[in-house]
């Protein structure tokens, strides 16, 4: 049995919405442009038909990447969630020891974006936060040492 991979609703769909594209768009552009490069001739030299056979190659990985994965995910629905302790889903808003505030949203490996604040299951931080309370300290090793954190609050939005 393969491991179940945990993924927010909206994540799920960002990736069935990415398999879609590759399949509906992607693929078939990139079939049309190796049939265009063939048709200029001798295809040892040709590098339009050796650029879109690497682009095919990544695509057809990708598109057999995300099939794997959606066939084990394990959507939940974060709305349901009602736990006072931070798990999968949960919004933590924090503060460090330089009272500097921050707020990270825990998702599955698939979807984290730090740039937007969602971070990974898996990641240290969130690893750390798994089952804490409004009001705990964590202490979490990060690559410039242990930084300290209060559980402000928890939400599941």
């Amino acid at each position: 049995m393969e491991e179940r991979i945990p993924m927010t609703e909206t994540g799920f769909q960002k990736l069935n919405d990415e398999l879609k594209r590759l399949k509906t768009k992607e693929r078939p552009d990139i079939i049309a442009a190796i049939a265009d490069a063939r048709s200029h001739g001798d295809l040892s030299e040709n590098a339009e038909y050796h650029s879109a056979r690497e682009k095919q190659s990544f695509i057809e990985g990708r598109i057999m990447e995300l099939e794997s994965v959606i066939s084990r995910v394990n959507v939940i629905d974060i709305k349901k969630i009602k736990s006072d302790s931070v798990v999968f889903g949960a919004t933590v808003d924090l503060v460090d020891e330089d009272d500097n505030e921050l707020s990270y949203k825990i998702v599955g490996e698939y979807e984290s974006n730090v740039d937007k604040k969602e971070i990974s299951i898996k990641s240290p931080v969130a690893r750390a936060l798994i089952g804490k309370k409004k009001g705990d300290e964590v202490s979490v090793q990060v690559p410039s040492g242990v930084k300290v954190y209060e559980v402000l609050d928890i939400k599941y939005v």
